[in-house]
This record gives C-alpha cells, sequence and structure tokens, in this order.
C-alpha cells in the first residue's frame, strides 16, 4: 500500500508542478509526472529502510513528497538551460 501512495504522490506533486510552472505542452507534463514518481519513490525508498510495501509513516510521505519536489525542480531548471 506504501508503494501505490508514493506513486500516487509523486504523480500529484508532478502534475501539481506542471500547472506552478504553466507547461502547456503534452511531454512536459508526462515528464514531470515521472520525475516525480522517481523523487518520490528515491526519496521514500531511503527513508523508510527499504520497506515501503506495507504501512508507511507521515515522515516518510513528507520526504517523499520533499524528494518529488525537489527533483521536478532540478529537472525543469536543466531543461530551461538546455533549451537556452
Amino acid at each position: 500500500m506504501g508503494l501505490i501512495i508514493l506513486i500516487v504522490t509523486g504523480a500529484l506533486l508532478g502534475w501539481l508542478a506542471t500547472i506552478a510552472l504553466q507547461i502547456d505542452d503534452g511531454r512536459g507534463i508526462l515528464r514531470n509526472v515521472v520525475a516525480g514518481i522517481i523523487g518520490s519513490l528515491g526519496v521514500g525508498l531511503a527513508t523508510s529502510g527499504g520497506v515501503f510495501l506495507g504501512a508507511i509513516r507521515a515522515s516518510t510521505l513528507l520526504w517523499a513528497a520533499v524528494g518529488a519536489i525537489v527533483l521536478i525542480g532540478l529537472y525543469n531548471v536543466v531543461r530551461e538551460k538546455a533549451l537556452s
């Protein structure tokens, strides 16, 4: 159950980042959602001690959200520099 929560949290944060950054193309939305999922799963795995198939703690969810936001931000900064 924790795995599903981390995936949904990352996808939701990626989608919200797309709205906040006003990205209109469909590929940008998908990339932000994937970056959010990867960030959420990576940090969630690290903070839960490698076990997130069962219940998930609130602190793990909070850190996973922070990881997703950081990875989405870094991705968009790198993308903007590459396009400039």
